[in-house]
C-alpha cells in the first residue's frame, strides 16, 4: 500500500519541526546544547512531586485515576481561579478557564475552532515555531507584523488591521520565544485598544512570565481586553513539562467551542497530573519552589550575557532579557547563521539558526537563538567562546 496516496490534503501543510530535528543531532554525547527550549532537569521538584503523588491518592483516591470532565479537574480549576488574579488576569472563572494537555494543545485547538483555510493570522516576526507548526495544518495565511527591540510595533499592527481582515493575532509578549523580548506596558495597552476597535481576537501565549530574574512584572494584555484575548499558559516551566498541564482563559462563548473541540481531541487532560498541579498550587509549593528555579537560571543568563560581551566579534548585538529562557543574537549582514551552526556542531556546540522562526523564506539568515537554561554557567561560557571563534573565522574568510 502507498500510504502517500491515502493522506489528507492537510498533511501537505504539515512538516517536522526543524528544531526537533536539530535536537536529534545535538543529543550526541559531549555536545553543549544551547538549542532546546527545555527546562533544566535539576529545576524539577522531584521530592515535592514524590510527596504530592501520595497526597493525591490520599485526598482524591480513584478520582485522580478516573476519566474526568473536559474542562478540567475541579480542584486544579479552583486553585487556578484563586491564583491567576495574581498574574493580573481578569474574568477568571469556571466558564472561562479550561485545562489543556500542555499549552501546545491550546494552539492546535484554538486554530481548529477559529481558522478556515485562507484565514489570516497576524504574527510577530520572528515568532514561536511551535505555534506556526500548530497553525499550519489549518492552512492560514500569515501576515507578518514589524517588530523592533521592544517587540511588536502597535502602529505596524494597526496598519495590518486596516489592510487585512485578520482572524487571529498571535503574540508571546513576555520573554518572547525566540528573542527574549518583553512588550512594554504602553504597547500592551495600545494593542488592547486596537483589538477592541477592530474586533479581533488575540492569542496571548505566556509560558515564561513566572521566570523573571530582574525588573517588575508587566500586566497581561488580557487584563485590558478580556473579551478579545485568549490567554494561554502552562505548568511546564514551573513544575515539570512531562506532566503536560496547560491552561487557557477565553471569552465564555469561545470557551464553549474550545471544550467541544477538546472533547474530540483527547476527552480530557490526564487526571493524575492535574491533581498533582492542584496540590502544588494550593499547598504553596509553587511559592516555595519558584525562587529555586529562578536562582538556578539567573546566573546562567548572566554568564551568557557576560560571555557574549567578552568574546563576540564586532558587528554582533543581542537582546538582554529580564527573564525567560532565551536570548537572540543578530549578526552582521552577510553572516549565514546556519553555516555557523554546522561549524559549531563540529566543535560540539549547538544552537538554533534564527531563520527557522520566520515563515518567510530568506529572512533572519544572520540571526541565532541561544538557550541558557539547560547547561551550567561554565559550559555556557565555553559554548559562546566556540561560537565567537567560528563566527570570527567565517567573517575573515568572507572579507
Amino acid at each position: 500500500m502507498r500510504i502517500e496516496d491515502k493522506l489528507s490534503e492537510r498533511t501537505q501543510h504539515m512538516q517536522a519541526s526543524a528544531i526537533r530535528e536539530i535536537l536529534k543531532v545535538v543529543a550526541q554525547p559531549g555536545m553543549i546544547s544551547l538549542a532546546g527550549g527545555i527546562p533544566a532537569p535539576e529545576s524539577f521538584p522531584i521530592d515535592i512531586i514524590r510527596e504530592l503523588s501520595n497526597e493525591v491518592l490520599d485526598e482524591f483516591g480513584a478520582a485522580a485515576l478516573q476519566y474526568d470532565k473536559t474542562e478540567g479537574f475541579d480542584p486544579l480549576r479552583e486553585a487556578l481561579i484563586n491564583y491567576l488574579p495574581q498574574r493580573n488576569l481578569v474574568n477568571v472563572n469556571d466558564k472561562t478557564l479550561t485545562i489543556f494537555s500542555g499549552s501546545q494543545s491550546i494552539l492546535d485547538i484554538v486554530a481548529k475552532v477559529l481558522i478556515t483555510k485562507g484565514d489570516k493570522i497576524a504574527i510577530e516576526a520572528p515568532s514561536y515555531l511551535g505555534a506556526i507548526s500548530a497553525f499550519n495544518a489549518y492552512q492560514p495565511e500569515y501576515i507578518s507584523v514589524a517588530t523592533d527591540d521592544e517587540g511588536i510595533m502597535p502602529d505596524a499592527l494597526e496598519e495590518t488591521l486596516k489592510q487585512h481582515t485578520i482572524k487571529l493575532i498571535y503574540l508571546v509578549p513576555t520573554f518572547q520565544n525566540p528573542t527574549g523580548r518583553t512588550l512594554p506596558l504602553a504597547r500592551r495597552k495600545r494593542i488592547a485598544e486596537l483589538i477592541q476597535h477592530y474586533d479581533v481576537l488575540l492569542l496571548e501565549d505566556d509560558p515564561y512570565s513566572a521566570l523573571r530574574y530582574r525588573g517588575e512584572a508587566v500586566s497581561s494584555i488580557q487584563q485590558f481586553a478580556p473579551e478579545h484575548v485568549i490567554y494561554s499558559s502552562t505548568f511546564s516551566k514551573i513544575l515539570a513539562p512531562g506532566l503536560r498541564i496547560g491552561f487557557g482563559i477565553a471569552p465564555e462563548a469561545l470557551t464553549h467551542w474550545l471544550v467541544i473541540a477538546k472533547q474530540g481531541t483527547d476527552l480530557h487532560t490526564q487526571s493524575f497530573g492535574q491533581a498533582i498541579a492542584a496540590l502544588y498550587l494550593s499547598g504553596g509549593y509553587l511559592t516555595e519552589h519558584l525562587p529555586r528555579i529562578i536562582e538556578l537560571y539567573r546566573p546562567r543568563r548572566d554568564a551568557m550575557l557576560k560571555a557574549l560581551e567578552t568574546y563576540m566579534p564586532q558587528g554582533f548585538r543581542w537582546t538582554e532579557p529580564e527573564g525567560g529562557m532565551f536570548l537572540w543574537v543578530m549578526g552582521p549582514d552577510g553572516l549565514d547563521a546556519e553555516n555557523l551552526y554546522h561549524q559549531c556542531v563540529q566543535n560540539s556546540v549547538a544552537f538554533v539558526p534564527g531563520r527557522y522562526f520566520y515563515f518567510e523564506q530568506g529572512v533572519g539568515i544572520e540571526t541565532l537563538r541561544l538557550n541558557f537554561t539547560m547547561v551550567s554557567a561554565d559550559m555556557i561560557t565555553q559554548a559562546v567562546q566556540t561560537i565567537a571563534s567560528a563566527a570570527e573565522a567565517m567573517m575573515l574568510s568572507n572579507q
